[in-house]
């Protein structure tokens, strides 16, 4: 049984309303929990409520819902490391990862990821909360975070829905939560999922050139790289290969020779081809050669478990869409899933290009939404009205001057004690981890810092955390790698 701590306390100007007026702008709700971590029992505050968005003149801007926790034995925080977590969208809520990966509790689901009724939560073995301190945060319009505006004005939408603008505000909201809750002396990390890979980035930079605050670690789960994803260009259209043999092997797709192997034995062969021989093919065009073209699409076939003759037909060029539609399109007219493509879905008719919808959003959906609503109000205590946005409304989104890879480059090179861990599922459709590599690669060109930055993989999809098996291993990466980057290395200096 949680026991409520503090009561509601609520700041507000009479000139100023919420978006929601069901929706306090400054609030505090703290309750008692404990969890069972590696058979020890960890004790932990769990802190919600809304903390304010201020401008620059201190105006409020917005009021952000979190939940902060925290153990309670720790007597000195000094160095104990504090894990800052988003996901992406952009628009979505931290609900993904607050709980099915890093928080206390997760949903009651099985260990392949499936919903099961009755939906829930339970007790997360895994969590890291016994080594790390966890903030989750909602941006603007996802949970029940909500603009602030005076009466009779609109919300300035320019100043939240793009990524630099998100990056900037974030960064002054956990500026405001550092001061608050006493943690500018622990070990810093920024954890974000999808498109929260490239917020992560873009806030790496923000928070230590505008706010002076620096970084032990950034970690991107399935991040997103708008440099590639959806561009339509060569990169984009021959760093998915890889994926595609991962997820042809899975549906037992592939040639026998290649089928009979391990996954992770046939991946980095895929890899090479993928960079060393499509990616060069693609960027010719129309002017490859008939021998060259019919040599990668035989190999293309191999390695995808779609047949030649249609790759050929698309002139070497298969987006992942069509994947998903053509490759159990005659085995039994199913399509599989964008973001996780051990998912299988039925379509009205089997002819198309791409699927109908995402089976596996559907069934996400169906465990996380009744669980968050279950947890936030019978368990945080944090009672509301108001709907809690699993996506929320944040379009138009800006992504002029997008430079976030840049921007993570000058937050490493500025910073010697930052290191960076990449995250992703080989069945991930939507940012495949083969352009998660490819990403790590393009960070810094010069090589000089390749030694601070380290990938890992899992057996599943973009969450690749709802298998149970991986998110045992994921956790324990994650503790492996604040370990490694909080332990004490000297001065900050090369």
């Amino acid at each position: 049984m949680k026991k409520l701590l503090f009561a509601f306390f609520i700041c507000f100007s009479v000139s100023i309303f919420a978006q929601d007026v069901r929706i306090p702008i400054d609030t505090t709700v703290v309750t008692q929990g404990s969890v069972i971590i590696k058979g020890k029992r960890i004790n932990y505050n769990a802190q919600t409520g809304m903390q304010p968005v201020f401008d620059d003149n201190g105006n409020t801007k917005a009021t952000l819902y979190y939940t902060y926790y925290y153990r309670t034995d720790v007597p000195n925080r000094i160095n104990r490391p504090l894990i800052m977590s988003f996901n992406g969208g952009p628009g979505s809520a931290s609900v993904w990862m607050h709980i099915a990966y890093t928080g206390p509790k997760i949903l009651k689901i099985d260990d392949e990821g499936n919903p099961i009724q009755p939906y829930g939560i339970k007790d997360n073995d895994y969590s890291v909360l016994d080594m790390a301190d966890i903030v989750f945060i909602n941006p603007v319009n996802t949970g029940y975070s909500r603009p602030v505006v005076k009466k009779d004005e609109k919300v300035d939408k320019k100043y939240f829905f793009g990524v630099n603008a998100d990056a900037k505000y974030l960064a002054d909201w956990l500026t405001t939560f550092m001061t608050r809750n006493n943690r500018w002396l622990s070990p810093k990390y920024i954890i974000g999922e999808s498109y929260g890979g490239t917020r992560v980035m873009q806030l790496s930079h923000e928070l230590q050139s505008r706010q002076w605050m620096y970084l032990n670690g950034v970690i991107m789960v399935s991040p997103a790289d708008y440099k590639i994803i959806r561009t339509g260009g060569s990169e984009d259209l021959a760093l998915n290969l890889p994926y595609f043999t991962a997820t042809a092997w899975y549906h037992k797709m592939l040639p026998k020779d290649l089928q009979e192997k391990d996954l992770e034995q046939i991946l980095p062969e895929a890899e090479l081809f993928a960079v060393n021989e499509l990616l060069p093919a693609i960027s010719k065009g129309g002017f490859i050669s008939e021998d060259e073209k019919n040599r990668i699409a035989e190999k293309m076939a191999r390695y995808s478990g779609i047949k030649k003759e249609i790759i050929l037909r698309q002139n070497l060029e298969m987006p992942p869409s069509f994947f998903w539609k053509e490759l159990l399109r005659d085995v039994n007219g199913k399509t599989i899933g964008r973001l996780d493509s051990r998912y299988l879905g039925i379509d009205r008719q089997e002819v198309g290009t791409r699927p109908d919808y995402n089976p596996e959003l559907n069934s996400w959906l169906h465990s996380f939404t009744p669980a968050i609503n279950y947890y936030t109000q019978n368990v945080l205590n944090f009672k509301t009205d108001v709907k809690y946005n699993m996506f929320g409304a944040v379009h138009p989104w800006s992504f002029e001057n997008e430079n976030a890879r840049e921007n993570l480059r000058k937050a490493m090179a500025q910073n010697p004690y930052l290191q960076v861990l990449v995250q992703s599922g080989y069945y991930d459709g939507a940012t495949t981890y083969s352009v998660a590599k490819y990403t790590m690669r393009k960070i810094d060109p010069s090589g000089k810092m390749k030694d601070r930055m380290s990938f890992k993989g899992y057996r599943s999809g973009h969450m690749m955390y709802l298998r149970k098996e991986d998110l045992k291993k994921a956790n324990e990466d994650l503790r492996q790698f604040i370990k490694k980057s909080s332990e004490s290395i000297g001065a900050a200096k090369y």
